[in-house]
């Protein structure tokens, strides 16, 4: 075989690798990433939830306090021309505190309803709930997994302030991927309202997630398909993998942040909040609790969760 006809073989196997490599990276963002039911993760053993936290999250009684409560429907246009629905409910007697919270992969403002109730009747604070782009009842035909969300959570917050008055004492409250966003958001310019930050089962960035979870799920390393996939996200939703990192935006953060993850979590490993408690450039808290997988804290430990979380913003939100 003469060289023209070797080459002619080596450059056709790249080309075929190449498509291939650039179909998995399709495959993957339809699968994560695009606005779709997602029947992948049904049956995944990392998602299975506990028989005592499923009874929080299926039958608890702060199912029927959200649907009771009068929310007045805000909409929001964001940066991007997407029109995002939130819901505000204001506090049983005037108050300066406000939650904004951000809920997780496939849910919906309405999810974080069980953590509202605490902050309301206990608390005394204005609830903000909003649907994350491509959830709910907001557009967008992509998930941002906190990136661009990050954005969205500051123009909400001047939404607040707006509501609220100057005087504003703001928390910014989410859960896994509602976690991300309010990370990715602390190494923003944010406003002098928000005062502290709680996270719970949040992640470093998109690209180490997807690692984790190729490997967990599919066994599959995470070169060259994530780097592709990565590239698609880019061209397809404008924004990659790489920059999409709440690590990178707590080592700029000023505002107190409080981290909360179960011990057991096998799908955002609890590595991860270690990693961005450790990398935290402001002050920076973290619990880990015992037999709690991914999103489980609150539920199976409810009232410690609930006094650390009420003695860390006694210490950061003023009382006025």
């Amino acid at each position: 075989m003469n060289i023209g006809k070797r080459l002619k073989i080596v450059i056709a196997l790249i080309a075929i690798i190449l498509l291939i490599d650039l179909f998995a990276g399709n495959y993957f963002y339809n699968l994560a990433i695009k606005r779709e039911q997602k029947t992948f993760l049904q049956g995944n053993e990392d998602l299975e939830v506990s028989a005592s936290a499923m009874e929080v999250f299926t039958k608890g009684g702060w199912r029927d306090w959200v649907a009771s409560q009068d929310f007045d429907e805000w909409q929001l246009q964001t940066f991007d021309d997407l029109t995002l629905q939130g819901y505000y409910l204001p506090s049983k007697t005037d108050s300066n505190k406000t939650v904004i919270f951000g809920h997780g992969y496939l849910g919906q403002a309405t999810d974080m309803g069980l953590y509202a109730q605490y902050y309301y009747e206990e608390l005394g604070y204005n609830i903000f709930l909003f649907d994350m782009r491509g959830h709910g009842k907001s557009e967008g035909d992509y998930f941002g997994f906190g990136w661009h969300d990050r954005l969205d959570v500051l123009d909400w917050t001047n939404r607040i302030i707006e509501r609220v008055g100057t005087d504003a004492e703001i928390v910014l409250h989410g859960l896994s991927m509602g976690a991300g966003a309010m990370l990715m958001a602390s190494g923003e310019e944010l406003p002098p309202q928000v005062q502290a930050i709680v996270a719970d089962s949040g992640y470093t960035n998109v690209y180490d997630l997807f690692q984790y979870q190729m490997n967990q799920m599919y066994n599959l390393p995470a070169f060259p398909v994530l780097s592709t996939t990565s590239l698609v996200t880019n061209i397809r939703a404008d924004y990659s993998f790489f920059e999409a990192s709440a690590l990178d935006q707590v080592k700029k953060a000023e505002v107190p942040i409080l981290y909360f993850h179960g011990k057991e979590d096998t799908f955002v490993p609890s590595e991860m909040a270690k990693e961005l408690y450790e990398q935290t450039n402001s002050h920076a808290e973290i619990y880990l609790y015992d037999n709690a997988g991914h999103g489980e804290a609150y539920a199976i430990h409810r009232e410690k969760y609930q006094t650390i979380l009420s003695d860390f913003l006694t210490r950061f939100i003023t009382v006025l």
